[in-house]
């Protein structure tokens, strides 16, 4: 059972970059997603999230507007695609899950919080700089 987090690179301020979570041994279909963030010398922080019903997303206030999460359950992945990037969003992106069950609250809701997700992934780095 694994959880890889990949994609990440090197881009220059105002590019593109999209970032993708994959699993291997296990489905996505009845897992929350969270997209976190660690850049060197602070804390890990949330950046957004996905609900197991996908309906369901959040994003941190200092990528609204620019990030973009998605997934595909049937090819098991889930996708941060992040837009306008800037300096500050340098930082070593991870993934994870959380398993919720169909037709529970946890289904239909995600996660800005670290603690509530008991998978994790290996992270990507992404460095945004000119």
């Amino acid at each position: 059972v694994q959880l890889q987090a990949s994609g990440g690179g090197s881009v220059q301020p105002g590019r593109s970059l999209r970032v993708s979570c994959t699993t291997t041994g296990f489905s996505l279909d009845y897992y929350s997603v969270g997209w976190f963030r660690q850049a060197p010398g602070k804390e890990r922080e949330g950046v957004s999230c996905i609900s197991s019903s996908q309906d369901s997303t959040w994003y941190a206030d200092s990528v609204k507007g620019r990030f973009t999460v998605s997934r595909d359950n049937a090819k098991n992945v889930v996708y941060l695609q992040m837009n306008s990037l800037r300096p500050e969003d340098t930082a070593v992106y991870y993934c994870a899950t959380k398993a919720t069950t169909r037709n529970t609250p946890d289904y239909y809701r995600c996660s800005p919080y670290g603690y509530e997700y008991d998978k994790w992934g290996r992270g990507t780095l992404v460095t945004v700089s000119s």
